[in-house]
């Protein structure tokens, strides 16, 4: 564990320190009054996007292989479902990272594998998925605020390769996220 001193922390170090050790590096907020700077080896989710690169799973989802989320959109495999309309699927996240924490998806890929893939055509779809995220957070109580990510290839953490929209709430969030 590297520890820098109050005054030194700032989001440009943080990436300088990701960059050059190819490190997680948090600012460790639960002890933010000492300013404390924390390196963590890689998480458990950078090496699942790791491995799922490597079996090919985004080329796999390209050729329209039936991902883990198609398979929880069509009930195959079981899912806390929090919200369902023709066109997306809210859930929560089997391995949460805050009090709430669930995924909007569309339930037709559409060739939407990654944000990185988006086309004109998908506007209207993004804008609703966004818009199922707001509403499926208040829903769960995130009144005081929530944080809306998309992983999008190896580098940002994406696994599976089937848009996905996490919804993080329910507690004071740190900053910056990487």
């Amino acid at each position: 564990m590297l520890v820098a001193p109050r005054g030194l922390v700032s989001a440009h170090l943080v990436c300088i320190a990701q960059s050059h050790a190819k490190r997680i590096v948090q600012y460790d907020h639960k002890r933010a009054g000492l300013g404390r700077l924390v390196v963590r080896s890689m998480n458990d989710e950078g090496k699942a996007a790791q491995k799922s690169v490597e079996s090919g799973a985004p080329q796999k989802a390209e050729q329209g292989e039936v991902t883990l989320f198609d398979k929880i959109v069509s009930k195959q495999i079981p899912a806390t479902i929090l919200y369902e309309d023709e066109t997306a699927l809210a859930f929560k996240d089997i391995n949460p990272q805050a009090p709430v924490h669930f995924l909007v998806i569309p339930k037709n890929r559409d060739g939407l594998t990654q944000l990185s893939k988006c086309s004109d055509q998908h506007e209207p779809l993004l804008g609703h998925l966004i818009r199922v995220a707001s509403k499926v957070a208040l829903q769960e109580g995130c009144e005081k605020g929530f944080r809306t990510v998309i992983n999008d290839g190896p580098q940002g953490c994406q696994s599976v390769y089937h848009l996905h929209v996490h919804v993080f709430g329910g507690k004071q969030l740190g900053w910056p996220p990487c």
